[in-house]
């Protein structure tokens, strides 16, 4: 099969014109002109490293703050950059005062890293992770909502909820569920590693106690960016993962704040200084800007499923309004390969033999596997009828 076209947008992107990129979800993709930001930033640094981080570096990193906040309506005063949402997410867990036979709540729609995490903390204190089963076919948000809702008791403290889940692609009904939880005493903690860019994320609206996220996904910006958002009354219990210099730093709570999660050592902070950049440069690629591309995005991905699907003899999973710029489908072949570092047989052979690159999750929680698509601006319909082309032929 010869390899189908990209959307005459992807000239803003240095992907390889040789691979049928459909994997934007898992590391995002950064279009060249905010590369060359991120290059005219290191020039800058190594021109003089001492008076860049010495009288420059605040300013960048004050003005990434706001430009953020201002694009997921946060209070800037409570966000702080981190280099992933994992990262996020364990600077929020490892700060817990955890009691023997309290409990957390994820799904078994979890990412496994932040599920790690989690195991990692409730053993270390005695307490215990509750995993909530959410099947992958359900019929509405209210199905969800229950299934959690009701795991709630009152040892419960905290709830790891996505924004989008992982593997699966599911949307989750996170701000009612955020609503709801609080009202039962329970702290959320929000995984937006797929958020921002993707959604429309309003933190102010929602005030979740914790909040992490990549920036590098669908805001496009540079590897390792990504932001942790702490409300007001939770922000004198959390400490970065580092402790360095702002430990004894001697301002008043806020400075020492911003300090501690600013400065935890020597690091190259360029990928956050490109955020206001990246907000702009993808705003400008289409008309209406974010909105668009948000939409945009959004219904390249439902077309993209039911090509797959129509493709593969099989029923969606989820309602349309739980899709976002990702989605996932169960596949045929009900045998789950043992792991291995090298990947799965299937995303290996769509790889080698189709130019394919697209995730497969084995998924043992669900004792399948999926496949998941994304669409970014970059992504043209004729590539999903290429894969599933493909996948009819290997599946």
């Amino acid at each position: 099969m010869n390899l189908p076209q990209r959307s005459s947008l992807s000239k803003y992107w240095q992907l390889d014109e040789n691979t049928v990129f459909l994997n934007h979800g898992s590391f995002g993709a950064t279009p060249t002109e905010v590369l060359k930001k991120q290059g005219e930033y290191r020039q800058k640094i190594e021109k003089d490293p001492v008076k860049f981080f010495e009288r420059d570096y605040i300013g960048y990193w004050k003005e990434s703050i706001l430009t953020l906040s201002k694009f997921i309506n946060a209070d800037p005063e409570g966000l702080v950059f981190v280099t992933n949402a994992t990262q996020g997410v364990n600077t929020v867990l490892k700060n817990l005062d955890l009691k023997r036979g309290d409990k957390i709540i994820v799904t078994d729609h979890t990412y496994q890293a932040c599920r790690n995490t989690v195991d990692f903390v409730t053993k270390s204190a005695g307490a215990e992770t509750v995993v909530v089963e959410i099947p992958f076919n359900v019929k509405s948000e209210k199905e969800i909502i229950d299934l959690i809702l009701n795991s709630v008791c009152e040892r419960t403290v905290l709830a790891l909820i996505d924004t989008v889940t992982s593997p699966t692609g599911m949307k989750m009904p996170f701000e009612e569920i955020i609503n709801k939880l609080e009202k039962e005493n329970v702290d959320v903690l929000l995984d937006a590693a797929h958020g921002a860019g993707l959604i429309e994320l309003d933190l102010k609206k929602m005030n979740a106690a914790y909040v992490a996220g990549n920036c590098h996904k669908w805001l496009c910006t540079p590897k390792g960016s990504a932001f942790l958002h702490i409300r007001g009354d939770k922000k004198k219990d959390m400490r970065p993962l580092s402790i360095s210099h702002g430990a004894s730093f001697e301002g008043n709570a806020q400075d020492k704040f911003e300090f501690e999660f600013s400065w935890p050592g020597t690091y190259d902070p360029t990928s956050w200084m490109c955020i206001p950049k990246s907000i702009q440069h993808m705003e400008e690629m289409v008309d209406n800007g974010w909105n668009e591309i948000i939409r945009r995005n959004r219904k390249l991905a439902i077309k993209g499923r039911r090509i797959l699907c129509d493709e593969l003899g099989i029923e969606v999973p989820f309602p349309d309004e739980m899709v976002t710029a990702i989605a996932s489908i169960e596949l045929p072949d009900k045998e789950i390969p043992p792991f291995s570092i090298q990947g799965d047989p299937l995303h290996n052979k769509l790889l080698d033999e189709y130019a394919i690159q697209v995730p497969i999750f084995p998924w043992e929680a669900h004792n399948t596997r999926y496949i998941r698509i994304s669409s970014q601006l970059y992504n043209h319909i004729d590539e999903y009828e290429y894969l599933a082309k493909a996948l009819n032929e290997c599946v």
